[in-house]
């Protein structure tokens, strides 16, 4: 029975309760009747003869379980094993051409001041190419606004101002002398508080790691330094990127307060929206950039996955984390992603394909998709997407009715629980997780703790369906460069966060009670040109992201 005997070690991890309860179950020995409660958790039914063949076995596995937890495992260590997104028979493009946007004509500085907030990057830009202000007048202009509106949002963990003045003054002097960068230069920024960064601490949201400092540039935010931003705040999120619901409180959206801004790039969302930065980092593992750009009427780009570097980053499942930007419009996020995108010798995960943006894209030669069946549902905004679908057929855009794989996608989301727990594993199992502020029922702590009763079996199985799954989108997306969703398509934000594909969400319009709604633009595997020029031709024909809230608050008790 030897294939049964095997089969059983596999099992041997949902034998065992996690935190305190581990070390007290591990004294016991194992039994046939202990096995035979294991097996009902798993759905499988052997026999007490091959049960009680493999209770040595298992005896044997435990105690290798207790040596590797002796092995110091930190956050930033990865598994062996790489998702890999690319289907087989495809292939990405292997020419280069240069990075095109163009510079806006006739950017003057407004007399009001306060009009500031709400520039795009490429606006912005022209005013300090040309010195009608300077990085440290910009950078001090956002920190002030930082102050006054950040802490009533709670979008902020930390404001990293000594460290943006020096940066500042660096940029105008580099720009002063000749060493002009690009639109990215002296312009200000902030990142999620799950990137790292020098001197600063790196809070992931949560109340064990409130004080942690990982003294350390993450990829993203260096990239974004050498390209000559200036870091001015580390951003919310909710505790260990889920929600908006941090040590601190609960990030709020600009456009009513008395509503959380979704999450788990909670303040990023919160605080582009709010005109405190002109765009931020954010991170996606499932749905973490298009819930909070819906919440807060931005524009969120979640690149491919192995596009960008996650070196740096706090890992919750290190094969569907993905990190990007969130902006005002999608130029902007193509200029950010531009910076940040490509192998960095440090995170394996990533692919050298290029980013080919320019003016040379006609958006009006891709061919075009639409999840026909999701848009024929009854929902609150279904006016402001039939909208969306109809400024595009005016403008001359036809759309062809796709559909997604037929797989149980969602049973797939084990991964995110799995390798969560993974990644959280000595939170767990110190007893620590009951620090979190969130401690209900579909919070971290009891979704860790249930995921050690996931056998590894189950979970490779998951991940080889997931494979059925990456293969049968290359063939639904065959015919089709972008499609279009309802970014409320769960199904679609779950199957393409499995796969990898990217997305772009703007803003569409408003619902009855004064909230912003978004739709979703797909893009193909590293299709990231095609999709963000696409979105900025949509762009171009509404002014949906050019809406802004007024920020005059009022907080219903």
């Amino acid at each position: 029975m030897k294939k049964s005997k095997a089969y059983i070690s596999l099992i041997g991890a949902a034998c065992f309760l996690s935190g305190a309860f581990i070390s007290k179950i591990a004294d016991n020995k194992i039994t046939v009747p202990v096995l035979q409660e294991a097996q009902k958790l798993i759905g499988i039914n052997f026999t007490n003869a091959q049960l009680d063949s493999a209770t040595s076995e298992m005896e044997d596995v435990r105690e290798g379980y207790e040596r590797i937890r002796k092995v110091p495992l930190p956050n930033n260590v990865a598994p062996a094993l790489v998702f890999n997104p690319i289907p087989v028979g495809y292939s990405f493009e292997q020419e280069r051409t240069p990075f095109e946007v163009a510079r806006p004509a006739k950017v003057k500085l407004p007399k009001n001041r306060d009009e500031l907030a709400f520039y795009s990057i490429p606006q912005l830009a022209e005013l300090i190419r040309t010195k009608q202000i300077s990085s440290e007048e910009l950078t001090t202009f956002y920190l002030n606004r930082l102050k006054e509106y950040a802490p009533t949002l709670e979008c902020v963990t930390t404001l990293t101002e000594e460290l943006a003045m020096q940066q500042a003054r660096q940029a105008d002097k580099e720009i002063k002398a000749g060493k002009y960068k690009g639109m990215l230069h002296g312009i200000p920024f902030g990142v999620k508080d799950l990137l790292s960064t020098r001197k600063y601490k790196t809070t992931w949201g949560a109340m064990p790691y409130k004080d942690q400092v990982i003294d350390e540039d993450a990829t993203v935010v260096q990239r974004l330094q050498d390209a000559g931003g200036v870091l001015v705040a580390k951003t919310t999120l909710g505790a260990l990127a889920m929600g908006d619901v941090w040590y601190g409180g609960k990030t709020r959206s600009p456009w009513d307060i008395n509503k959380g801004s979704s999450g788990s790039s909670a303040g990023s969302a919160s605080a582009v929206a709010a005109g405190l930065l002109p765009y931020a980092i954010g991170t996606e593992t499932l749905g973490s950039i298009v819930s909070p750009s819906t919440a807060c009427g931005t524009t969120g780009l979640r690149p491919t996955f192995g596009r960008v570097s996650r070196y740096g980053a706090m890992a919750l499942s290190w094969s569907m984390d993905k990190i990007g930007p969130i902006a005002r419009s999608a130029e902007d996020c193509a200029i950010v992603f531009n910076a940040i995108y490509g192998p960095d010798g440090k995170d394996l995960s990533l692919y050298d394909a290029p980013f080919n943006y320019n003016q040379n894209i006609n958006p009006k030669k891709l061919r075009v998709g639409y999840l026909k069946n999701d848009f024929a549902r009854d929902y609150g905004f279904k006016e402001n997407d039939q909208a969306t679908l109809d400024a595009l057929q005016k403008a001359g855009i036809e759309m062809v009715p796709v559909e997604l794989p037929d797989l149980p996608v969602r049973d797939l989301t084990l991964t995110i629980s799995v390798e969560g727990a993974a990644a959280f594993d000595e939170l767990t199992r110190s007893g620590r997780d009951t620090l979190l502020v969130q401690q209900h029922k579909n919070a971290w702590p009891n979704t860790f703790r249930a995921a050690r009763f996931v056998p590894a079996v189950e979970y490779l199985q998951a991940q080889r369906v997931r494979s059925l799954l990456v293969q049968q989108m290359q063939e639904k997306l065959k015919d089709v460069d972008v499609y279009i969703s309802p970014s409320f398509a769960s199904d679609n934000l779950v199957v393409t966060n499995l796969t990898g594909h990217p997305c772009v969400v703007v803003p569409n319009g408003f619902q009855k009670n004064g909230m912003p709604t978004t739709i979703t633009f797909m893009g193909k595997l590293f299709g990231e040109a095609q999709l963000i020029a696409f979105a900025k031709f949509y762009q171009d024909l509404t002014n949906h992201e050019e809406q802004h809230p007024s920020l005059d608050f009022s907080v219903k008790k």
